[in-house]
């Protein structure tokens, strides 16, 4: 598996890649119907990382911090993790490179778009 390979799958997908650095191995890709925009794809050897931002916290918040744990329970891949300085609610999705197929990338995707479909009100009442 390799980046070319990853970015074909995009295509395939109808996502369009707003950014790419091959060197990198990193893409930008969105779809606006399905709610994913600058979703960042890592393409790092022996990992695929998926990393959409959804909004960054005013304030460490005991209920939202809870209430993001518990949904995390709810999503079939992937789950919601704060970056390092603790300000910023993502969604982060890691696959092993290897043995990925068409399928488990779309499984990803489609699990991304699914969660911002059912959830986008209470992450919208979070960022307040």
């Amino acid at each position: 598996m390799n980046y070319e390979t990853v970015k074909s799958y995009i295509n395939t997908l109808d996502y369009t890649i707003v950014e790419e650095n091959e060197k990198g191995g990193v893409l930008v890709i969105e779809n606006l119907m399905d709610g994913v925009r600058n979703l960042i794809i890592g393409v790092v050897s022996p990992v695929l990382i998926l990393e959409q931002y959804l909004f960054t916290l005013k304030e460490d918040n005991l209920d939202v911090f809870k209430a993001l744990l518990i949904k995390n329970r709810d999503i079939i891949h992937g789950a919601f993790a704060l970056t390092e300085d603790g300000k910023k609610v993502i969604f982060r999705y890691t696959l092993q490179l290897h043995n990925l197929d068409f399928n488990e990338f779309e499984a990803a995707l489609n699990s991304l778009s699914l969660l911002m479909s059912e959830y986008y009100e209470q992450l919208i009442n979070f960022s307040k």
